[in-house]
């Protein structure tokens, strides 16, 4: 039963004048959020959406009176349950932190330790807190993870985080916020790395257990299909300003600004559907199998074939054996069996056996570009080293190179000069894509490179990516877990389960209407800009 001192209706968090400022390279401090409210009653949950620097995880992380490294809350009040967090000590912080309020991160990988069993872990903070035993904490984490519909939950817990999947851990990560049952949960991001069918289970599980123990929630994305299936109300943010906001059906239904409007333009490109292709591949990938070590298979005779100038889209669940491919492709990988082939020769299986004009003909472009580029290059080094290597351009040529490449990618000259800690996420990846392209490949691989952008920053890139395609004759290996982004970039669509191709053929072929079961799964599990979405589709089971 609904403990009546969480009934929907009370003001749980009061937001005022909020301002936040961040330190510039220079020592300065600049201000990044500009005097937002915000106001959150127990059991609800407010969404908060944005492009990338919209101010939504700073915002989020104040709510909890913290500021990340390099920002400070400058002004405002941030009233939880009637204590100010913007000027209470960090002992009464710390005193509400995992207690009365949980955070969620996007990649939970990365919040948990490693070293720990998932148990332990969630077993730490009501320990700590004086809220429960050490049995009582074990018992509870079972139920939990019973709830979350993790699999074998008595068990699961005493797994270490690279025991389970993505989608398990990010369950986990939701079950170990409600350990002491706080009144509020920040959820930053949480689904946003995932597949569409891992997406569902993690949604339906986070909105199960905030309805179950009407929790208070923020939930920040950039999605807006996705926000719609959460949240009562949805606040809109630009450049840490609000835009607008409102209850989230009027909002879906009729969005004031455009701003808010062009938020899920991606969801609406399409790239027209192109005729079946009558050239001989440029890239063929023939009865491969793969397995890491002596484990278990990971792709069990799979073929693909790439023609120039088009774009494959490899599509599946995680785990599907989408990334590893890419990594038999480009030679990081040796496959057990079956072959690679470029332009009808073979390719060595391992990279160290490659010419350097096979190394030059296939190229990446990775998921994160955070981790990609090297912080300590300057750009124009990171995008001129592939010029020197492999065209053999002098400094003079490469630094004219450089500037054209910039240029070619949208930037301005003047970036060659910066360090990539100095450039936006999406500004980021454009280098990632000037650094494949610098090499003048013939086939590229872009690994998941629109899934950590948000929509108009995706939107950009992939606009760039078809554009440079079309001047360059370039050939894609797309592998992606977004649908939208395989209707917008696509012309030849390749769907992989279980490390198994299940279908493959040109767009219209795949997908219009899809003639696979699995297939029509994948397409249903992509949220709609519907509110009762989520809701229709877990009745329908």
């Amino acid at each position: 039963m609904m403990d009546d001192s969480r009934a929907r209706g009370g003001l749980l968090l009061e937001i005022r004048g909020l301002k936040i400022e961040a330190r510039t390279s220079e020592g300065a401090w600049n201000e990044i959020v500009h005097g937002v409210d915000l106001d959150l009653h127990r059991g609800e949950i407010l969404g908060l959406i944005g492009e990338s620097g919209a101010g939504k995880s700073t915002i989020g992380l104040a709510a909890m009176g913290f500021a990340r490294e390099g920002c400070r809350i400058a002004g405002g009040s941030i009233r939880f349950d009637g204590t100010d967090l913007a000027t209470a000590s960090e002992a009464v912080k710390r005193h509400l932190r995992g207690a009365r309020i949980a955070y969620v991160a996007q990649s939970a990988a990365a919040a948990f330790n490693p070293a720990h069993r998932l148990i332990d872990q969630y077993a730490e903070g009501p320990i700590r807190h004086g809220v429960k035993s050490k049995a009582e904490a074990y018992a509870d984490a079972k139920a939990l993870y019973a709830r979350m519909q993790l699999p074998t939950p008595n068990e699961i817990g005493f797994r270490y985080p690279h025991q389970v999947s993505g989608g398990q851990l990010q369950r986990a990560m939701t079950a170990m916020a409600m350990a002491c049952r706080p009144d509020l949960i920040i959820f930053d991001e949480p689904t946003t790395a995932l597949d569409v069918t891992t997406q569902i289970e993690v949604l339906a599980s986070i909105k199960d257990i905030v309805r179950q123990f009407q929790t208070a929630a923020i939930y920040i994305t950039h999605d807006l299909a996705v926000v719609a299936q959460m949240a009562d109300r949805i606040k809109v943010l630009q450049y840490g300003r609000e835009v607008e906001e409102a209850p989230a059906a009027t909002m879906m239904a009729s969005p004031r600004e455009a701003y808010t409007r062009s938020l899920w333009a991606v969801r609406h490109m399409e790239k027209p559907l192109a005729p079946p292709p009558a050239l001989d591949p440029v890239l063929s990938v023939q009865h491969v199998t793969a397995a890491y070590g002596q484990g278990v298979t990971v792709l069990d005779d799979v073929s693909v074939d790439l023609h120039r100038g088009r774009t494959v889209a490899v599509v599946g669940e995680s785990g599907s054996g989408k990334s590893t491919l890419a990594r038999v492709i480009a030679g990081l990988l040796p496959p057990g069996q079956g072959h690679v082939l470029i332009d009808g020769g073979p390719l060595s299986p391992t990279l160290a056996g490659r010419t350097r004009e096979d190394r030059q003909r296939i190229q990446m472009i990775y998921q994160m570009a955070d981790t990609a580029l090297n912080p300590r290059q300057k750009i124009r080094d990171i995008i001129g080293r592939p010029m020197q290597f492999y065209l053999g351009l002098d400094r003079a040529a490469v630094t004219a190179k450089v500037g054209e490449m910039l240029e070619m990618i949208e930037l301005p000259k003047a970036f060659a000069d910066r360090y990539p800690g100095e450039l936006s996420g999406g500004q980021k990846q454009r280098i990632g894509i000037a650094r494949a392209l610098a090499a003048e490949p013939e086939v590229v691989i872009c690994d998941e490179v629109t899934s950590a952008l948000d929509q108009l920053v995706a939107e950009g890139i992939l606009k760039l990516l078809m554009r440079l395609q079309a001047e360059m004759k370039l050939s894609y290996l797309f592998i992606t877990h977004e649908l939208a982004t395989v209707k917008a970039i696509a012309d030849d669509v390749v769907v992989m389960r279980h490390g198994k191709v299940v279908d493959s053929g040109t767009k219209a072929d795949v997908l219009f209407p899809p003639r696979k079961d699995y297939t029509r799964t994948l397409l249903n599990s992509v949220p709609e800009m519907d509110t009762r979405w989520l809701d229709r589709l877990l009745a329908a089971r």
